[in-house]
């Protein structure tokens, strides 16, 4: 256990080097910490600190910075997070797609680092389907969700179908099959459509199968904003393999997903330091996340993604009122 005087300076060695990017002396620390001590003592308590492992000597400086588990002690048990006032447009009840996208440019703008927000999670429900003619045996599949989300797929057919016998066939599964999951549509459909045209069925499970493949596609989707922020940090723009690291996660979306997935089953902000765990995969990256909802339910993710030497208080607050303001907009736009 660290006594009063060690977790003193360490939360001053981790605002300060937050705060400046710099390894911090103990010449620093005896300044910035207000305790009258004398250097040699401070360092006697960097040295504990160190071989604690919450803090590291950078190379042949003299100062220290914070380790993975520096920082988690000090967001666990010395963060405080002063409430202050936070200028963000307002996110108007539109489509899920536009808001997700606007929250993610929203995140980034406000905290000048990566803005991520995972999609809504949707049940495979349809409300309604439509078919549209595009040429000769190629047909434009419409898929709407309960909540409005409109997802297009293309399907090709053996048959040449006028546009009357499309929505012939649109007619029938919106009037008999609307509001079911796709899966029991599908089992559904394998007995109930002898009396339609083969032809008809065909095409009908065709649709059903594209409307399955589209509406649980959608539920992988994550959208990142502001990526080229990072080029602005530090800790990247001096270290090439660190920023194509970075770039590489955001391509391959899975170990985001992963994490952000972790998020949602916990509630309020939650902090991810990188280093710490295989959550995230390495050591210059730290996400703060928190999970969002749709009419009191949780159906996604956001965060911000960034150094581990961020504002760790502002971003709890930046990603706390988003969450908020994601709830509130998807549940007003149903």
């Amino acid at each position: 256990m660290l006594d009063d005087r060690a977790k003193l300076l360490l939360k001053t060695l981790v605002e300060r080097y937050i705060d400046e990017g710099q390894p911090v002396g103990s010449r620093t620390l005896s300044r910035a910490s207000g305790l009258d001590l004398s250097p040699a003592t401070i360092r006697n308590v960097m040295a504990d600190l160190e071989e604690l492992g919450l803090i590291v000597s950078p190379h042949t400086s003299a100062g220290r910075i914070p380790t993975a588990k520096g920082y988690r002690l000090f967001v666990d048990t010395m963060l405080t997070v002063q409430r202050e006032h936070i200028t963000s447009p307002q996110l108007a009840p539109e489509p899920p797609q536009k808001v997700i996208a606007n929250a993610a440019q929203m995140l980034s703008n406000l905290s000048q680092f990566v803005g991520v927000v995972m999609a809504p999670r949707r049940t495979s429900v349809f409300r309604q389907i439509e078919f549209l003619r595009l040429s000769q045996q190629r047909y434009l599949v419409i898929i709407v969700s309960p909540d409005g989300d409109v997802q297009n797929r293309v399907i090709v057919s053996e048959t040449d179908f006028t546009q009357s016998q499309l929505t012939e066939a649109a007619n029938y599964l919106n009037a008999h099959y609307a509001g079911m999951a796709i899966e029991m549509v599908r089992e559904r459909l394998r007995t109930e459509v002898e009396s339609l045209q083969g032809e008809i069925a065909a095409l009908m499970r065709a649709a059903v199968n594209v409307s399955s493949e589209a509406l649980h596609e959608a539920q992988e989707e994550v959208v990142f904003a502001g990526e080229s922020k990072l080029l602005a940090v530090s800790e990247f723009s001096r270290d090439m393999g660190n920023l194509r690291r970075a770039f590489e996660l955001f391509e391959q979306k899975t170990q985001i997903l992963r994490l952000l997935d972790v998020s949602s089953q916990a509630q309020g902000v939650r902090i991810f330091i990188g280093g710490e765990s295989q959550v995230v995969p390495f050591e210059d990256l730290s996400v703060v996340s928190a999970p969002y909802e749709v009419d009191g339910q949780v159906v996604g993710t956001l965060g911000v993604i960034g150094p581990t030497r961020m504002p760790y208080d502002k971003m709890i607050q930046i990603v706390d009122i988003t969450s908020r303001m994601v709830s509130n907009a998807l549940s007003h736009q149903r």
